[in-house]
C-alpha cells in the first residue's frame, strides 16, 4: 500500500544528541514535521517514523495494535542509542504515550521526555464499556483529526477512527498509566487549555504519577489538540530546545 503524499517519515543525521519523535493515533509524521525540522536545524539527529497502519488507508490500522506502533518507535530509539551519546523522546497525543512507554522501558538510556497533549487515559465511558464488543460490529467511527484553533493548517490523518485500533489504544493507556512511576527522567508536559480530543485528566495524570523529580507542566492557551500545527507551535519548539539544552548542560560527557 502506497504512503499518502506528505505522510513520509522524517530522518535527519546531525550530531551525537538524538531525538525520537512519535506522532499520534490515525495521524502521520506531517503533524510533527516542523518540530523535527527545527530540532534538526539545532544540530540534533532526528527520527520521526511513520507508524504501522498509518499514512495509507484507515482499514490498514485495524490490522495493527499498539505493540506494532511501539515497536516502530522502539526501533528508532535503538538506532539512535547506538550512534548518539544522549537520546530524548518526544511525542504528540498517542505519540506522547509511546514516548512515555520508551521512558518506562529504557530508563536512564532516555535522557529526557517531552510530550504534547499525551494520550494515556480516557473519560468517555463508551471507550470502556462499548468498544470491546462494538469493534466486532462496526469497523470505524468518524475521525478526530485537525482539532486546530489556527485558521489554515490541516492535519494529514485519517477521516475515520478504526475501532480495533482504538481498542488497542485503550490497552496502551492501561500499560503506560500503570508504569508512570517508572518515568524518572526529566519531563515536560505541554497541555492545551482547550482540547477536544484528549481530556485534561490525561496530562494531569502524567504530571501527578510520573516518578520524575524534574517535571514541568506548560499550559498552551492558544491551541487545541494538534498544538504542533497550531498557534503555540513555536512555543513547543522553543520549550523543547531549551529543555534539551538544560538537560545536556547538567549531563556528564556532554556532546552535540
Amino acid at each position: 500500500m502506497s504512503v499518502l503524499p506528505g505522510a513520509e517519515p522524517f530522518h535527519h543525521d546531525g550530531g551525537r544528541v538524538g531525538v525520537v519523535l512519535c506522532h499520534g493515533f490515525t495521524g502521520t509524521p506531517q503533524s510533527l514535521r516542523d518540530w523535527g525540522v527545527a530540532l534538526a536545524a539545532a544540530g540534533y539527529t532526528v527520527r520521526l517514523p511513520l507508524l504501522p497502519g498509518h499514512g495509507t488507508r484507515w482499514q490498514d490500522m485495524n490490522a495493527t495494535t499498539w505493540n506494532d506502533w511501539y515497536s516502530a518507535v522502539d526501533a528508532a530509539f535503538a538506532e539512535l542509542r547506538a550512534s548518539c551519546d544522549h537520546v530524548f523522546v518526544m511525542g504528540l497525543s498517542m505519540g506522547g504515550g509511546l514516548a512515555l512507554r520508551l521512558a518506562e522501558e529504557h530508563g536512564d538510556d532516555v535522557a529526557g521526555v517531552v510530550v504534547v497533549n499525551p494520550s494515556v487515559a480516557g473519560t468517555d465511558w463508551r471507550m470502556t464499556y462499548l468498544l470491546p464488543w462494538l469493534r466486532h460490529v462496526v469497523p470505524a467511527f468518524p475521525g478526530v483529526a485537525s482539532d486546530i484553533k489556527k485558521s489554515g493548517p490541516v492535519e494529514l490523518a485519517y477521516d475515520r477512527s478504526p475501532l480495533h485500533a482504538a481498542y488497542s489504544l485503550t490497552r496502551l493507556w492501561q500499560v503506560v498509566a500503570a508504569d508512570l512511576p517508572k518515568v524518572t527522567q526529566p519531563l515536560v508536559v505541554l497541555r492545551s487549555a482547550e482540547d477536544h480530543i484528549v481530556p485534561a485528566a490525561s496530562g494531569e495524570l502524567v504530571i501527578a504519577k510520573a516518578g520524575s523529580t524534574d517535571k514541568t507542566e506548560v499550559v498552551l492557551h492558544d491551541s487545541y489538540h494538534v498544538a504542533t500545527l497550531d498557534n503555540d507551535a513555536e512555543l513547543i519548539v522553543k520549550t523543547s530546545l531549551d529543555f534539551v539544552e538544560r538537560v545536556l548542560a547538567s549531563s556528564p560527557g556532554r556532546a552535540q
